[in-house]
């Protein structure tokens, strides 16, 4: 029975060519959305506006009064939410500025316990990081007041305050909307409907009372906040729509389930079952595609027309295998019926080597995919995700534990004598450090 909702993102996509004028009046939506978020990045985006960023509505006030919104001519409904979205965007640039502070801070071997404690507190505290920045007493309620004045008191917060003002100065930026890639449309701004006997979505311009019809793909109809990203090289809307998706929890699903994801089967289980057996076929055949298409570009580069059938090719070939691991990832629910499902913590990729071919293909391994989707499905169906912690994983001996030998697929390992395949052997070491608790990221599923 489903118990909870979470949310995923569908994608509508145009069936017709938009037509120039529409696009045009698109296009010209999309371009004033981003000179509201470059002039509210602009003007709240800095150490001025953190007072005025939460929760929001001071920034809404000041923009209804600058009358940016009529000389714009843009309408309400997406005037109003290009401000929010550039204001969840400072927000985000702020945090990210906040985490690089606490690992310089932690890094510093400058500085004293005492110090670092000082540093933590003012980073941690709204009110007291703002107050520094601006150079002012901070405004603490008495209780947070009484503890700020005693970590001060052992350090030196003057020359503390002025290196945090340094740091931010040096690591904080502005965020930019430098391309107008589409726009945010509330519900009051669409609606579905038909033309003749096509389905679509009729979207508001800045003509009033005017909309414009877009033929779509499917006859599906949603009623939230839309993102339309608008494709002008193709003549083309793609439609991002944010959809609840019903939690279902399985009475059935008890097994706990060690993975090893691999470059031509996609996923082993400690069990030995494989998951994607044909993955590598589609992976080489796509990574070969892609290294013959930029030779023959660079080789052709001047008399090259655009790259539009590339770009057309490309996604098509991506369709088709995010299409193949979808697939074998509902076959693995299915047949596993997992309770907890536990893949190991993939490192980055490193530059360099010696085989372009192997690297390109490499780089073009869809684990990210795989990892977020498998992930989103956990999610789906209440299924525990946990990432392991990865180090010398392949090499050990999921047997007795002692450091073994890889050979041509196969793990064997010289001190027990234990010998199987070597995914297998990974998958079953994944496993294992899941069930000790050797965990990096921790459950996203519930029991």
């Amino acid at each position: 029975m489903p118990s909870e909702t979470i949310y995923k993102t569908i994608h509508q996509y145009s069936k017709l060519p938009v037509s120039e004028s529409d696009m045009g009046k698109l296009r010209e939506i999309a371009e004033d959305y981003c000179k509201v978020k470059n002039y509210v990045y602009a003007r709240y985006g800095g150490i001025g506006g953190l007072g005025k960023i939460y929760p929001g509505y001071t920034v809404q006030n000041e923009m209804t009064k600058s009358g940016f919104r009529a000389e714009l001519g843009l309408p309400s409904v997406y005037f109003y939410l290009a401000v929010f979205e550039a204001l969840g965007d400072i927000k985000g640039q702020w945090s990210r500025t906040k985490t690089k502070l606490f690992k310089l801070v932690g890094r510093n071997e400058n500085f004293t316990a005492e110090e670092k404690h000082y540093l933590r507190f003012l980073l941690k505290t709204a009110n007291a990081f703002e107050a520094v920045l601006d150079q002012k007493d901070p405004k603490l309620p008495e209780k947070i007041r009484k503890h700020y004045e005693e970590l001060a008191e052992t350090v030196d917060a003057g020359r503390l305050d002025r290196y945090l003002c340094r740091q931010v100065r040096k690591h904080h930026c502005r965020p930019d909307a430098a391309f107008a890639k589409g726009f945010a449309v509330s519900e009051r701004a669409y609606r579905y409907g038909t033309c003749g006997t096509c389905p679509g979505i009729y979207l508001s311009t800045k003509e009033k009372r005017k909309r414009i019809f877009v033929a779509l793909t499917d006859s599906n109809q949603y009623g939230s906040q839309i993102f339309v990203r608008l494709k002008p090289e193709e003549a083309s809307v793609e439609i991002d729509v944010p959809v609840s998706v019903a939690v279902h929890s399985h009475r059935d699903y008890i097994n706990e389930i060690g993975l090893a994801m691999g470059v031509f089967t996609m996923l082993t289980t400690d069990a030995g079952h494989r998951y994607g057996e044909q993955f590598g076929v589609y992976q080489t055949e796509y990574a070969d595609w892609i290294r013959e298409r930029q030779i023959s570009y660079r080789r052709n580069r001047e008399a090259n027309p655009g790259r539009k059938k590339y770009e057309a090719q490309k996604k098509r070939y991506e369709e088709r295998l995010h299409s193949y691991i979808n697939q074998e990832l509902n076959r693995f629910f299915q047949t596993e019926k997992p309770r907890t499902v536990y893949l190991v913590k993939l490192p980055h990729g490193q530059p360099g080597g010696i085989n372009k071919k192997i690297n390109n293909s490499v780089t073009l391994w869809q684990r990210g995919y795989i990892r977020e989707r498998l992930r989103q499905k956990c999610r789906e169906q209440s299924v525990e995700f946990a990432e392991v912690i990865g180090k010398d994983i392949s090499r050990e001996c999921s047997c007795c534990g002692a450091m073994g030998r890889k050979t041509d697929g196969s793990f064997i390992c010289s001190a027990c004598g234990y010998r199987t395949e070597e995914k297998v052997n990974t998958a079953r070491n994944v496993r294992k450090r899941g069930q000790t608790g050797q965990i990096v990221h921790g459950p996203a599923g519930r029991r």
